[in-house]
């Protein structure tokens, strides 16, 4: 990167925005020039980065003057109301919703992933679906060495999930039921604390969530393969940031666990954590504040007798990885192009 940018933060108050601007610093993304915003509410709140306080302003069409790249976590329909400001303003929008992944002209991007499919942009680049990031960081290299035909997804996805509200409602609610109290759920469908909810996003027509369509659609679009067959329950956990899956997966040919710990031993953002006798497995608790996406459990699937299945177990943190990591590396390749 031969010269520095200046960067905006839309959203910069909530729980992504401010995992962002921690990791635009650890990762020492090169800013000539940081803009922190969010809606009126929290205007004049003062953020740290790289020892500086900083003032947030308010999201209008004209924030984006003179900014290079605004990284987007404000939801989908300020994402969508802000889109042509930001493109108009010569900046390339790197958005966290859900508004534009699907859009054919919108690049997908999971930077381990496909990289390629940044340079295909018109303005806006999509972070994908936060599951869907964690899970295809592991299993995207294996797809690349045998071939994905099919997989079974169920998630264990975190309260953070739903933003700083849900983390909040999941601690709040712990706390009652420790006390005997009446509990309200306001942020999710039933109580979260001491309970599992089968239910994140809303119900379609078959059945499926619109959070378990978007892992099949969004597979397909950055793998480039629309012959890929996913199914998927998701579920919300009482675990505040991390997201966990256990992934069965059938490919086009016979393949190992050997063959799998070979694959992803080399592979960027995954670490393996796969030694079932000394108890050492993916677990919400460790991947909390990692970087990387965590796999293991690898075995066999025993319900096949033609070797092409496998099982296994990904934890990766949902904040991170899931969402603000992910966005900072996208504009890291944005800055190389």
């Amino acid at each position: 990167m031969s010269r520095n940018f200046s960067v905006a933060v839309a959203g910069a108050t909530g729980a992504v925005g401010v995992e962002m601007l921690k990791v635009l610093e650890e990762r020492k993304f090169p800013v000539s020039s940081v803009k922190l915003l969010a809606s009126s509410r929290s205007v004049g709140k003062k953020m740290m980065f790289r020892g500086e306080q900083l003032t947030v302003e308010e999201l209008k069409p004209d924030s984006f003057n003179g900014v290079d790249i605004a990284l987007f976590s404000a939801g989908a329909s300020v994402s969508k109301e802000f889109r042509k400001s930001v493109v108009d303003s010569g900046a390339v929008m790197i958005d966290n919703s859900s508004a534009f992944r699907m859009e054919k002209d919108v690049p997908l991007v999971v930077p381990e992933v496909n990289p390629e499919d940044v340079k295909n942009h018109h303005g806006v680049i999509a972070n994908p679906n936060c599951s869907t990031i964690i899970m295809l960081v592991a299993v995207a290299p294996l797809h690349k060495a045998f071939r994905l035909k099919r997989m079974v997804a169920s998630t264990y996805q975190a309260a953070s999930g739903a933003g700083a509200k849900g983390m909040n409602e999941l601690v709040v609610q712990t706390g009652q039921i420790l006390r005997n109290e009446q509990i309200a759920p306001e942020v999710f469908a039933h109580r979260i604390a001491f309970n599992l909810i089968p239910h994140i996003d809303v119900f379609n027509e078959n059945g499926y969530t619109k959070e378990e369509l978007k892992m099949l659609n969004e597979t397909r679009k950055m793998l480039h393969d629309d012959s890929i067959m996913v199914s998927c329950t998701c579920v919300r956990v009482p675990v505040m940031r991390a997201h966990s899956e256990s992934l069965n997966l059938e490919f086009a040919c016979p393949v190992t666990p050997d063959d799998v710990r070979r694959v992803l031993s080399g592979a960027p953002g995954v670490k393996l954590v796969d030694e079932p006798s000394a108890k050492r497995y993916p677990m919400p608790v460790d991947a909390s504040g990692q970087w990387d996406v965590l796999a293991g459990r690898i075995r066999q699937d025993i319900s096949r007798n033609d070797g092409c299945g496998i099982d296994m177990f990904v934890s990766g943190d949902q904040v991170l990885k899931g969402a603000a990591l992910n966005a900072v590396q996208i504009a890291e390749l944005v800055a190389l192009m």
